[in-house]
C-alpha cells in the first residue's frame, strides 16, 4: 500500500551517499572520502517515469567488525533492506570485487529482495571496461556501469528498479489514506490505543516497558475515511537507551513520524508532560507534521472541579511551542472519548494540507501592518513587499521585504499568529521563510 522504498546500500567508500544526491537531483547527504561519514539513514522523494517513490541513502556496511559504530551502521543498513522495496547495491569498479562485497552480496541474496548491482566510478565514456563482467560473481545479475560524478547510468539503473515496482494503479490508493504515526515514551499505551480502534489484539500490549521493537502498519477503514495507523516502539532518555535494539527502536518511530501525515503524540495523564514528551512532540514539530497531543488514562486520575482545563494549561505551558496542537483526554483501555480521533485527525490533516491564495495573505499582511508597525532600526523601517504561498504539509510561506536583518522574530511570530486566527491552520506547524531584495530564488 505504501510508496515504493529504493534503499542504496554497500560497502564504506564506494560512492553511495554521491549516487544517491545524483538521483534524488539535490545535495542532501554528506559526501567524503572518509569510510563511514554516513552513519544515519537518509531519505528523499524521488520521481522517475512518472512514478514516485522513496529512496534512503545508508551507511557502509562491514560484514565483519568490532567497531561499535561500523556495528550501528550496518544495523541501520539492514532496516532500510528489511523495508525495502528494490535495494541498489554500489561496488567500485576501481577495487573490483572484494570479500567485503561478496559477503554484503551473500547478506542481500538471503533477504530474498530484487537487487539491481551497481559498478560506480565507471567514469570514461566509450567501451564498457572489461572490469564490469568480473561483478557476475555476485551471482546478482546484469551489473550496470554507473558514474555518480558524471551521471553516466543512473538511468539504466533507475530503469531497472522500476521493473520491481508494483503496478501503478496499486499506488494510487494511497491518495486518499491518512498516515498516523502514534508517539510517545514506553508504555503510556500506544498498542492499547491501536487495539481498541482494531477492535482486535492486532499489536501485543504489555506492561513491560519497549514490548514494541519495530514500527507496525495497520491499515482501518470507517465511515470517515481510510488510515493507516504505525504503532512505534517507545522513545526512551537517551541516558536509558543501553539496548543497542532500543537505538533501533528511536530510529523507527523517527522513520515514522516522517512517513506521516498526522502524529498523536501520547502523554501519561499520570505524569504529565516529562521532559521525554517535550523531546518527542520536538520531532514531530521540527519534521513539520500535523500533531495531535493525546492525553492517555484519563480515567486513572483522580479529578476535582477543574481538573481537566489546568492539566490543558499545564500542557500548554510544557508544550508552547506546538500551542496549535489540539488537546484530546482519553482512555485507551475504557474507549473514552476515543471515537473523537477520527474527526481530529481528518480536521488536522485538511489544515496541513490547506492552500491560501496570495489575493488573500496579502490583505491579512496589509491589515496585520496597519495594525502593528513593521520594526525599525537606526533610522531604517522594514518595508514588506508582499507574501505567498509556496507549499503544503506544513504550509509553507515566502515574505518579500528590504531586509532581512530587520525582520526580528517576534514580528514574524506576530504575522503567524495573525495568519491563525484568520485562517485556523490549527493542529500545524507553519513555516515562514523570509527573503530579502537582490535574493536569488
Amino acid at each position: 500500500m505504501s510508496r515504493p522504498l529504493v534503499a542504496i546500500v554497500g560497502r564504506p567508500n564506494v560512492g553511495k551517499s554521491m549516487l544517491f544526491n545524483r538521483l534524488v537531483g539535490q545535495r542532501l547527504s554528506i559526501v567524503e572520502d572518509t569510510p563511514g561519514v554516513t552513519r544515519d539513514r537518509l531519505y528523499a522523494e524521488c520521481e522517475w517515469c512518472g512514478r514516485k517513490f522513496d529512496m534512503v541513502d545508508t551507511g557502509g556496511i562491514e560484514p565483519t567488525t568490532d567497531s561499535e559504530i561500523l556495528l550501528f551502521m550496518r544495523e541501520q543498513a539492514q532496516i532500510a533492506i528489511d523495508a525495502a522495496t528494490v535495494i541498489i547495491f554500489v561496488t567500485d569498479l576501481r577495487t573490483g570485487v572484494t570479500a567485503a562485497d561478496q559477503d554484503v552480496a551473500n547478506m542481500l541474496l538471503r533477504s530474498r529482495k530484487p537487487v539491481v548491482l551497481a559498478v560506480n566510478k565507471a567514469d570514461s565514456t566509450g567501451d564498457t571496461d572489461l572490469g564490469v563482467y568480473e561483478f557476475y560473481s555476485l551471482g546478482l545479475g546484469d551489473p550496470i556501469p554507473t558514474s555518480a560524478v558524471h551521471g553516466h547510468g543512473t538511468g539504466d539503473l533507475l530503469d531497472e528498479c522500476l521493473k520491481y515496482f508494483p503496478p501503478a494503479e496499486e499506488d494510487e490508493e494511497e491518495e486518499d489514506l491518512i498516515k498516523v504515526a502514534i508517539i510517545g515514551k514506553p508504555n503510556v499505551g500506544k498498542s492499547s490505543l491501536v487495539n481498541h480502534i482494531l477492535g482486535e489484539k492486532r499489536v501485543i500490549v504489555s506492561d513491560m516497558a519497549g514490548t514494541t521493537r519495530d514500527a507496525v502498519d495497520t491499515v482501518y477503514e470507517n465511515e470517515l475515511g481510510r488510515y493507516m495507523f504505525i504503532d512505534t516502539a517507545g522513545i526512551r532518555r537517551k541516558s536509558k537507551v543501553d539496548e543497542r535494539v532500543e537505538k533501533f527502536s528511536v530510529m523507527r518511530a523517527q522513520l515514522a513520524i516522517e512517513r506521516a501525515d498526522v502524529c498523536l503524540i501520547m502523554i501519561d495523564a499520570r505524569d504529565g508532560v516529562t521532559d521525554q514528551d517535550t523531546k518527542i512532540a520536538g520531532l514531530a514539530h521540527e519534521a513539520g507534521k500535523a500533531s495531535i497531543i493525546i492525553v492517555n488514562k484519563w480515567d486513572l486520575v483522580e479529578k476535582e472541579t477543574g481538573t481537566m482545563e489546568k492539566m490543558r494549561k499545564d500542557i500548554m505551558r510544557d508544550l508552547s511551542f506546538m500551542s496549535y496542537a489540539p488537546i484530546l483526554f482519553i482512555s485507551a483501555l475504557t474507549g473514552q472519548r476515543t471515537n473523537r480521533i477520527f474527526e481530529l485527525i481528518n480536521y488536522v490533516n485538511d489544515q496541513s494540507n490547506m492552500r491560501i491564495t496570495t489575493g488573500m495573505l496579502n490583505n491579512v499582511l496589509a491589515d496585520a501592518q496597519a495594525r502593528v508597525q513593521p520594526p525599525t532600526d537606526k533610522g531604517r523601517r522594514l518595508k514588506i513587499y508582499y507574501m505567498t504561498q509556496t507549499g503544503i504539509k506544513p504550509p509553507n510561506f515566502v515574505i518579500f521585504c528590504n531586509s532581512r536583518e530587520l525582520f526580528h522574530f517576534s514580528y514574524q511570530r506576530y504575522l503567524e499568529n495573525q495568519i491563525r486566527s484568520v485562517f485556523g491552520l490549527e493542529g500545524t506547524p507553519v513555516r515562514i521563510v523570509i527573503r530579502q531584495k537582490g535574493d536569488s530564488e
